[in-house]
């Protein structure tokens, strides 16, 4: 990590109680390297099993009203990191499952170098109903994985 050798960095943040320990990870790796920091978000929205879609989905105000948040949240660890010395970081808001999107269709627009992400946001019978999201990315990501103890 001390040879330059990231240039883009990923930091997927779920706004858990991981966020400022992965984030202050990224933040070091990203300022160790002189790379580029970009935050993501993935908001899944669509994670209600068929049947009650039409009853739980999010209105267009929600969605809305929940893209505005993010986006605050974001902007707020993009200063941080930037008054910490990054050079440069991008906020980034996707829907869809984060596995999908972190792994495989981030990467694909972005080309990091290394995904920075903490080992866990689960409980352990979410793990095992939904799988583990930092599992997936190690295993299918095309790039260097961080994964970060919580």
């Amino acid at each position: 990590m001390l040879n330059n050798s990231y240039k883009t960095i990923l930091v997927p943040i779920d706004g858990s109680k991981a966020t400022p320990k992965v984030m202050a990870a990224a933040i070091k790796v990203a300022q160790l390297n002189d790379a580029h920091l970009d935050i993501l978000n993935v908001a899944q929205v669509n994670q209600i099993a068929d049947g009650y879609a039409d009853i739980l989905a999010l209105s267009e105000d929600q969605t809305f009203d929940l893209v505005q948040l993010a986006t605050q949240r974001l902007n707020d660890l993009k200063d941080e990191a930037l008054a910490a010395g990054v050079k440069s970081a991008d906020i980034h808001i996707r829907f869809g499952n984060p596995k999908q999107v972190i792994a495989r269709d981030f990467p694909l627009d972005h080309h990091p170098d290394l995904i920075v992400m903490g080992r866990t946001g689960l409980t352990a019978l979410e793990r095992v109903l939904v799988g583990s999201v930092t599992a997936y990315v190690e295993r299918f990501a095309p790039c260097d994985v961080l994964t970060i103890r919580i």
